[in-house]
């Protein structure tokens, strides 16, 4: 059912005009918890995909509810890798339509276990500027902003910018030069800080616990996803016992940890 929330949100204070009306379907003590923001493209690149699904679950099991937009790509990844009972989705649509179609399952979901937020009428369509005002929204509602993978001159950095004017710590995934070329410009120029160590990252912003385990260097160097051929490269024997003894998974030419 959707209702009307009555009370005032106080991380939308920095939104260059306060919503004149929001409405929700689903639990709004999420409203109450650390929430941080994720986003991106809606292409990643298979190593975003799987670095997005590894930090948003992370974070979520650590106690930390992820905010995001519910569009294809990182959105669904985040909110997905989150748990519905653990994410808020921003709606850029009435909250009678649920968009993108694709997404309807998903975001059915979270209206049932999580949270679906919406500052248009009901009857309100996706159109480019709602995007933009749904945009500022999710970067309003996190503590952080997050930003995966994105390209030059894409929505996502339209995402930062309303980041920077909120004065919000902007983190992005270290990426190979080439990819995601907006997240790399973002830290040559300073603006954003790049997450090096998914674990370390989720225990500054959670309350995640992480045993404390001997170093070693082929599976330190599985955690970046590298190619199948590079890891075969660099450790010829150690693949193999690996993929056998279930340390690792093959998916799509890349190396994940299992």
């Amino acid at each position: 059912m959707i209702e009307e929330i009555n009370f005032h949100i106080k991380e939308l204070d920095m939104m260059k005009k306060y919503p004149s009306a929001l409405s929700f379907i689903g639990d709004i003590s999420l409203l109450k918890k650390k929430k941080i923001s994720i986003i991106g493209s809606r292409k990643p690149n298979q190593y975003a995909r799987y670095k997005t699904e590894e930090l948003a679950k992370k974070l979520s099991q650590s106690g930390v509810c992820i905010v995001s937009g519910g569009a294809i790509g990182v959105d669904a990844i985040s909110h997905k890798a989150a748990g519905s009972n653990n994410t808020i989705v921003v709606a850029a649509t009435g909250l009678d339509k649920r968009y993108p179609a694709i997404n309807k399952n998903l975001i059915e979901e979270i209206e049932h276990n999580g949270l679906v937020l919406s500052q248009f009428e009901k009857g309100s369509p996706s159109t480019k500027y709602n995007f933009v005002l749904r945009n500022e929204l999710v970067v309003a509602l996190g503590d952080i902003l997050i930003v995966t993978y994105a390209d030059l001159k894409s929505g996502s950095m339209r995402s930062v910018e309303y980041a920077l004017k909120m004065g919000k710590e902007i983190y992005v995934l270290s990426h190979r030069i080439g990819e995601s070329e907006a997240t790399n410009k973002l830290l040559k120029e300073g603006k954003a800080k790049a997450i090096y160590e998914i674990d370390d990252f989720v225990k500054e912003f959670g309350n995640l616990k992480i045993e404390n385990k001997k170093s070693d260097d082929f599976l330190d160097f599985c955690r970046g996803n590298p190619s199948y051929d590079e890891t075969v490269s660099k450790f010829p024997s150690r693949v193999f016992e690996a993929e056998l003894s279930g340390e690792i998974e093959i998916k799509n030419g890349f190396i994940v940890l299992a």
